[in-house]
């Protein structure tokens, strides 16, 4: 993984950057007509970075970097642990061993006994894929990685050791309340018995399962301890965090499916001026067209008032207009009235939250609050992980509002953007512009994703689209084309943070090419 930060430390190191003679920005981000409150001057000038990126490209360096480079690679490691990998890696190349793991480390257990068991997992699996048992046992390892240029991002990674039925019981007793156990709804953002055990075709990814508050606490208690880790040993760590973690999931979905209906209210709406099929920041719906088709939907209450476009008195609304009517000011539980698109009744977002459940959400809100509280004080960054799309868009929505609290000096929140997705490069591009807008710090982690085969089985038996992109080769285009804006962002304003999170060869040469041509670019001017 390789985290970007080009600009910032050109900036640092006193490098001054005329931006109006950059050329290397990418062709979609050059030629954006996104309009905002200071629209006029970003169209200018990327139109004029536009018009110099061919006549430039041709002179930029080109880079040369060998990934056989097998004594630079593992210049790390002494001749024991080079051993122990090898070991290690030929090990799992066998199923038998895969598949069995648990059983077979029951056994080794009682034969051996604890303490040997113990001492034989340190200096196989668990000394090559964990770091320690605590922060003290950890540090010396950050800091040798560190000492040849390698971060570190801390991860609790222990999970339950639920049975599959055990899992399906907790997950539909944290997601579904007694009347929704009684129907059989079809919904993408309910919970289905079928795919209660999240763990089900998902590797190299945590899953927790919702017990009980207390269970969410002890939760949050790990997280701050790896925090306080990561803080104690490097001056610019990372510590990982997932929000499944931190409260019951039925909060998520419930969340979830407003921020889809809502967006998908503002795509109908679009629709009706003629203004469907353009990317999601070029729509811009007519504010008095709008408020005439509302009152013929029926739409009662002071709507007229609602949008942020019209007191900037630009007569128009773009989706973050849109959306910051869902914000901290509206309770979760009010009874939002949009039309249902295929029976044309109006109807509620969200049905009432129970009194419990809201305690619950509040809960979960500020058990997150405590740990961006926490990553702060220690000068952590803190990556929220992305989680399934059924609760995606209310992790996403959440993480950015925690973003707008605490990256206003600095960049301590990171989000999680999922390449795989149809609808990545439209998310991560609204909430760059909401960065710019709002002036805060973007901080993201791009990943391809973890739940593809979950998600895809999920859609066919539901009976929705499938929110993965077809391919491979799309998903990679994905990828690019979405670094490729926050990369431009970071030479524009230089308030964005990017980690690639990617071990895929043509990614890193890729981000490479793109740093060494923003650097030439830079050298130029």
């Amino acid at each position: 993984m390789s985290y970007v930060k080009t600009v910032p430390a050109l900036t640092r190191a006193g490098v001054d950057i005329n931006v109006r003679r950059l050329n290397t920005l990418s062709n979609r981000r050059a030629q954006s007509t996104v309009a905002s409150t200071q629209a006029d001057q970003d169209v200018t000038n990327r139109e004029s970075y536009s018009s110099r990126k061919s006549r430039n490209a041709s002179s930029s360096p080109k880079i040369s970097i060998d990934f056989e480079l097998t004594q630079e690679a593992y210049k790390s490691k002494d001749n024991l642990e080079l051993l122990r990998s090898l070991v290690v890696f030929k090990l799992c190349s066998y199923d038998l061993l895969v598949d069995k793991n648990k059983e077979l480390m029951d056994i080794s257990k009682f034969v051996l006994g604890k303490k040997a068991f113990e001492q034989f997992m340190k200096m196989t699996f668990y000394g090559q894929f964990v770091a320690g048992e605590d922060h003290k046992s950890i540090k010396s390892l950050i800091q040798k990685n560190r000492a040849f240029g390698v971060g570190s991002v801390l991860d609790y990674s222990v999970e339950e050791d639920l049975t599959q039925e055990d899992a399906v019981t907790k997950e539909m007793d944290s997601c579904v309340s007694a009347t929704e156990k009684e129907g059989m709804s079809k919904s993408q953002y309910k919970a289905h018995q079928q795919f209660g055990d999240r763990r089900g075709g998902v590797t190299g990814a945590r899953t927790y399962f919702y017990s009980d508050e207390a269970k969410c606490d002890q939760h949050m208690e790990t997280f701050l301890k790896c925090i306080k880790a990561s803080g104690g040993s490097s001056v610019d760590g990372f510590s990982a965090i997932k929000m499944t973690a931190l409260g019951r999931p039925q909060f998520l979905l419930k969340f979830s499916e407003v921020l889809v209906k809502w967006k998908r209210f503002f795509s109908f709406l679009a629709a009706q001026q003629g203004r469907d099929g353009m990317e999601a920041l070029e729509q811009r719906l007519e504010l008095q067209p709008l408020q005439e088709f509302m009152t013929t939907l029926g739409a009662t209450g002071d709507f007229h008032g609602w949008f942020t476009g019209e007191k900037q008195g630009s007569g128009t609304i773009d989706r973050l207009d849109w959306n910051s009517l869902i914000d901290d000011r509206i309770k979760i539980s009010d009874l939002l009235v949009v039309p249902n698109l295929e029976t044309g009744q109006l109807e509620p977002l969200l049905n009432k939250f129970t009194e419990e459940e809201e305690k619950q959400m509040k809960r979960m809100l500020q058990r997150l609050d405590v740990l961006a509280n926490h990553a702060e004080e220690h000068s952590v960054r803190l990556m929220v992980d992305a989680e399934q799309t059924y609760f995606q868009p209310a992790i996403s929505t959440l993480t950015v509002e925690m973003q707008r609290i605490y990256n206003r000096g600095k960049p301590v929140i990171f989000n999680t953007y999922q390449c795989y997705l149809k609808e990545a490069y439209d998310i991560v591009t609204m909430d760059v512009e909401l960065s710019r807008r709002e002036g805060w710090f973007f901080g993201a982690k791009l990943v391809r994703g973890a739940y593809m085969y979950q998600e895809r089985s999920r859609a066919e038996e539901i009976g929705y689209e499938d929110p993965i992109n077809p391919d491979y080769e799309t998903t990679n285009m994905m990828y690019h084309k979405c670094l490729d804006y926050i990369l431009d962002e970071i030479v524009l304003n230089r308030n964005a943070n990017v980690m690639v999170a990617s071990h895929n060869e043509d990614t890193v040469k890729h981000t490479l090419r793109r740093q060494v041509s923003l650097l030439h670019c830079m050298a130029l001017a």
